[in-house]
């Protein structure tokens, strides 16, 4: 077995080794260590070297990923921004016009799909599936239920979604999807409380473990909110402790770590906070980050915008590659890749030429920010407005 393999000869695992100094509570079932051994690896066989194969396609350089997994409420917010009504119809031709830009396979190679888009056809009549796959992208699919509150904690969430995720992503693989997308946030002005930390880490464990049972690569987010007047340290500090939960309870749900890739947030400082921080000051706190807590063995880094301005994103993953990773370091933006292309199409058919090549542009300057080629020279006004949206939820 491959997957036995690659985990048999794996030593014990104590918290201590993620979690240096730090009480966190465990799960109620949780043991003390993790021994892995064949007889608890749960990954199938005939998806382990699958798993492993389609991570690594997305994790190909120059390419990256464009979320467009907005629920049918946001994707609404989406429409109105623009003058239009939130129907099935002009959810349909923004979807298309996403997926349909000539040449757009050159930079990206997974798509993060809603589950009507995985299900729905181009305007034309063509399988939005099928679309992608021609364009050589690897569809994906959005499988959680979205954030509720967290009883007991400090007005806290966590993301609903476990029950009936096996059979769920099941039906999502015969549909045609590869991989899987979870979120879970957690925010700093509210603690984070040891209890949100665990919830959101022993959620996206089960998730993941779940996916890849069922031939899907997960891409495991653990999204730090931008919320807040916080520096750069404060999200440190909590991204430490936030990714380091996450790697343990992976490895005790005996996760594949050749199959996933991470979703993180940057490391910046809050929102809200007075004291910005340079492209270069976010690669240096990040890259540690992602050097102290990720194993070499994740084949990728697909980072989320989180409300930063098309060009700023795209100038922090830029100044993340200027020199080599043990990780294919890239994207996995929906805002920041889709944003002028919104304001551009403005909803007219006459202008979806035009929305796509404003697309193709930020798809370009990311995947040359994924060489760590980019230079923000030309670049809109546009691209260059803060997205950040408070409590911001898809």
């Amino acid at each position: 077995m491959a997957s036995a393999s690659l985990l048999k000869s794996s030593p014990v695992l104590d918290k201590s080794d993620f979690v240096k100094g730090q009480t966190l509570l465990r799960h109620p079932s949780a043991a003390a260590v993790v021994r892995c051994s064949p007889s608890l690896v749960s990954i199938r066989a005939s998806y382990a070297d699958e798993l492993v194969k389609t991570a690594k396609t997305i994790a190909s350089p120059g390419r990256g990923i464009l979320a467009m997994d907005e629920s049918n409420a946001t994707c609404g917010k989406r429409l109105a921004s623009i003058g239009l009504e939130n129907t099935e119809a002009n959810r349909q031709a923004f979807r298309t016009l996403l997926v349909t830009p000539p040449g757009l396979g050159q930079y990206i190679s997974g798509a993060i799909l809603f589950e009507e888009t995985l299900y729905q056809s181009t305007v034309d009549g063509r399988k939005i599936v099928d679309v992608l796959i021609e364009q050589g992208i690897t569809p994906g699919i959005k499988v959680d239920k979205g954030l509720v509150p967290l009883a007991g904690s400090n007005d806290e969430s966590w993301c609903q979604g476990l029950d009936g995720l096996a059979s769920r992503t099941a039906a999502y693989y015969q549909q045609g999807a590869r991989f899987a997308k979870w979120r879970t946030v957690v925010s700093i002005p509210n603690g984070p409380s040891a209890l949100a930390v665990k919830e959101a880490a022993w959620g996206l464990a089960r998730y993941a473990a779940i996916s890849q049972d069922n031939g899907l690569v997960p891409i495991v987010e653990p999204e730090i909110l931008l919320d807040g007047e916080h520096g750069i340290d404060t999200t440190f500090e909590v991204a430490s402790k936030v990714w380091a939960e996450v790697f343990f309870y992976l490895a005790q749900n005996n996760v594949l770590f050749e199959g996933i890739l991470l979703k993180p947030s940057m490391v910046t400082p809050g929102a809200q906070c007075k004291d910005r921080a340079t492209p270069e000051q976010v690669a240096a706190y990040t890259l540690r980050l992602l050097g102290h807590r990720v194993p070499p063995a994740v084949p990728g880094i697909m980072f989320l915008s989180g409300g930063q301005s098309e060009v700023e994103a795209t100038l922090n993953l830029n100044a993340m590659n200027q020199s080599p990773n043990p990780w294919h370091v890239s994207f996995s933006y929906a805002r920041a890749l889709q944003n002028t292309c919104l304001k551009t199409w403005a909803g007219r058919p006459e202008n979806v030429a035009a929305a796509q090549e404003a697309l193709l542009v930020r798809a370009k300057a990311n995947s040359l920010a994924q060489l760590g080629k980019y230079t923000a020279e030309g670049e809109s006004e546009e691209a260059k407005k803060e997205l950040f949206v408070k409590g911001y939820s898809y």
